[in-house]
C-alpha cells in the first residue's frame, strides 16, 4: 500500500489565496506538476515569471502572477 501524500495547506487553498499573496517553490511545483530544474528553465526561457526576492535568502512567486501563467486567472 503505497505512503499518503501530505498536500501543503497553501496547495489546498490556493484559489482562496489573495492575488497580492506570496507563494513558495513547493506550492509552484504542486500546482505545475514539474521538476526544479523545469521550473528553473521556464523561468529563465521567460515562459514563467520570474520570482520575488522576499528576504536575504528567499523568493516567492506572487499569486496573480502564477495565476496568469497557468490560465486561471
Amino acid at each position: 500500500m503505497p505512503a499518503q501524500v501530505q498536500i501543503p495547506e497553501a496547495l489546498k487553498q490556493f484559489d482562496e489565496l489573495p492575488d497580492s499573496a506570496f507563494i513558495r517553490l513547493p506550492i509552484v511545483l504542486g500546482l505545475k506538476g514539474c521538476s526544479r530544474v523545469t521550473l528553473w528553465r521556464q523561468v529563465k526561457n521567460g515562459t514563467f515569471p520570474a520570482p520575488h526576492k522576499v528576504g536575504a535568502r528567499m523568493v516567492a512567486w506572487r499569486v496573480s502572477e502564477v495565476r496568469a501563467a497557468l490560465g486561471v486567472a
